[in-house]
C-alpha cells in the first residue's frame, strides 16, 4: 500500500481517479492546486505524487521545482504534451516518470507499483559507502558527494548511479539498465537511458562532454569506469 497524493485542477478526475487507487488499497488524497500540493508535502509527505502538467496558476512544472528544493518524493507528471523536449523538460526538472494524456488507470497505476518499487532501495545488499575517485555514495541514506560537497539526485538517478558503481568496469546494455532501474514495464522505451544518463553526467562529471565516471561503448551500453 502507498501514500499517493493527486494533483490536478479538475476535481472531477481527482475523485474518480482516487476511487480507483483505492481498490488497490492505496492511500490517497487529492488537490486542485499546486500551492495546497506543497502545503501536504511539508506536513506529511506522501510516498508519491501525481501531478499535471496544466493547471492554472503554479503549473506542474514550477510545482515540481518547488517540490523539489524541499523533497525526493517520487513524481509521476500527467501531460497532454508527450514531444521528446516536453518530456526531457520533466526530466530535468526532477520527475520520476511520466504519462500521456489521455491514459487507462489501469496503466497509471502500474506505472506507480513500478516507481515505486524502483525508488524503495530494493537492490542487493551493497557496502554502506561506495566511493569512486572522489565520488562517495551512501547507500542507506540515499545521499551522493562529490569532492566532500552533496549532489541532489532524484531517486530515479540514484537508483541508475548506484547500479552502475555497484558494477564498476562492466559495461551494462540500455535494456538491462532499463529493466533493472525502470523495470519490465518499461523494457521498449530504452531511450530513459540515453536521457539520465546525460542528467548524471551533467551532474557528476568535472567535464560532462569528456566523461571520466559514466563512460559508454558504442552500440553496446553504459559502464562505471574506475582505473
Amino acid at each position: 500500500m502507498a501514500t499517493i497524493l493527486l494533483v490536478d485542477d479538475d476535481p472531477a478526475l481527482v475523485e474518480i481517479l482516487a476511487e480507483y487507487l483505492r481498490r488497490f488499497s492505496h492511500e490517497v488524497s487529492g488537490v486542485t492546486r499546486g500551492d495546497a500540493c506543497m502545503e501536504i508535502i511539508a506536513s506529511a509527505e506522501p510516498d508519491i505524487v501525481i501531478l499535471d502538467v496544466n493547471m492554472p496558476g503554479t503549473d506542474g512544472w514550477e510545482t515540481l521545482r518547488q517540490i523539489r528544493r524541499m523533497s525526493n518524493v517520487p513524481v509521476i507528471m500527467l501531460t497532454a504534451a508527450t514531444e521528446e523536449t516536453d518530456v526531457l523538460k520533466g526530466f530535468a526538472t526532477g520527475a520520476d516518470d511520466y504519462v500521456g494524456k489521455p491514459f487507462s488507470f489501469a496503466q497509471l497505476e502500474a506505472r506507480v507499483r513500478a516507481v515505486l518499487a524502483r525508488t524503495e532501495g530494493r537492490s542487493v545488499p551493497t557496502p554502506r559507502v561506495i566511493t569512486h575517485g572522489d565520488l562517495a555514495v551512501d547507500v542507506d541514506a540515499h545521499r551522493v558527494f562529490r569532492r566532500g560537497e552533496q549532489v541532489k539526485l532524484t531517486p530515479t538517478e540514484f537508483r541508475l548511479l548506484l547500479i552502475l558503481m555497484e558494477n564498476p568496469n562492466k559495461v551494462l546494455s540500455s535494456d538491462t539498465l532499463v529493466r533493472r532501474v525502470w523495470g519490465e514495464e518499461y523494457a521498449s522505451d530504452s531511450d530513459y537511458v540515453r536521457r539520465y544518463i546525460w542528467y548524471l553526467r551533467q551532474k557528476l562529471e568535472p567535464n560532462p562532454d569528456e566523461p571520466t565516471y559514466i563512460r559508454n561503448e558504442r552500440n553496446i551500453g553504459y559502464f562505471f569506469a574506475v582505473s
